[in-house]
């Protein structure tokens, strides 16, 4: 191998990766490095790290402490650095997953009609129509069942609200902040990587209690 002594690898692990079944993940897939030795990094760069197995299944966990021990197997010079995650987690998927238009349809007509019936129940819980009443009445002097010229307003405004509070129309955004839906959905994703992670982990540290060997199944 063509490393020097004492070089030193900086590493920082991606979160989550996609690969195909059976498939032979490299260091330089799993994380960002940087040496001094240009030659070296691209050596670590194609480093075999795992390769996976049907028996495996779809989600499998490559843990920093595996990826040290295999640079130390082959590269014992080098000293590593690591930053970030202390885990990457594999997710595996022989063909990307199409767009089912008829579950988006559904999902969009359900959730359409879903908020519109919450709002309508909420306005009817606070008794909307009657304060619209009493508004329209206080501003002009009169009283009106109807009182369209401030209901129709106030109906666009609800949706103008919306538009404005999750910062999106279509396919333009207002400006670059994330909205609250799209960090409700960061967070939901970085809650579930964390328990398939701390999940898949679990599983590894039940196979080496039993197997009583230590190694990893991968």
């Amino acid at each position: 191998m063509g490393a020097a002594n004492h070089s030193v690898l900086y590493l920082r692990l991606k979160k989550r990766i996609y690969i195909r079944s059976s498939h032979t993940v490299t260091l330089g897939q799993v994380s960002r490095l940087m040496t001094d030795d240009d030659e070296l990094e691209r050596e670590l760069t194609e480093l075999p790290l795992y390769r996976h197995q049907e028996s495996d299944g779809n989600r499998v966990v490559i843990d920093l402490l595996q990826i040290v021990k295999t640079i130390r197997r082959s590269y014992p010079s080098v000293n590593v650095e690591a930053y970030g995650d202390p885990q990457v987690l594999l997710m595996i998927a022989d063909k990307p997953m199409k767009p089912r238009y008829v579950v988006l349809a559904f999902a969009w007509l359900l959730l359409f009609f879903g908020a519109g019936l919450a709002i309508m129940n909420f306005h009817t819980d606070v008794s909307m129509k009657e304060v619209h009443i009493r508004i329209v009445e206080l501003i002009t002097g009169e009283r009106t069942d109807h009182p369209l010229w401030f209901q129709i307003p106030y109906s666009f405004g609800v949706g103008l609200g919306m538009v404005l509070f999750f910062n999106h129309l279509f396919r333009k955004r207002f400006n670059e902040e994330p909205n609250p839906l799209e960090v409700e959905l960061f967070m939901y994703q970085e809650n579930i990587n964390d328990y398939v992670i701390a999940d898949e982990m679990r599983k590894q540290a039940d196979y080496d209690q039993i197997h009583g060997d230590g190694e990893s199944k991968s």
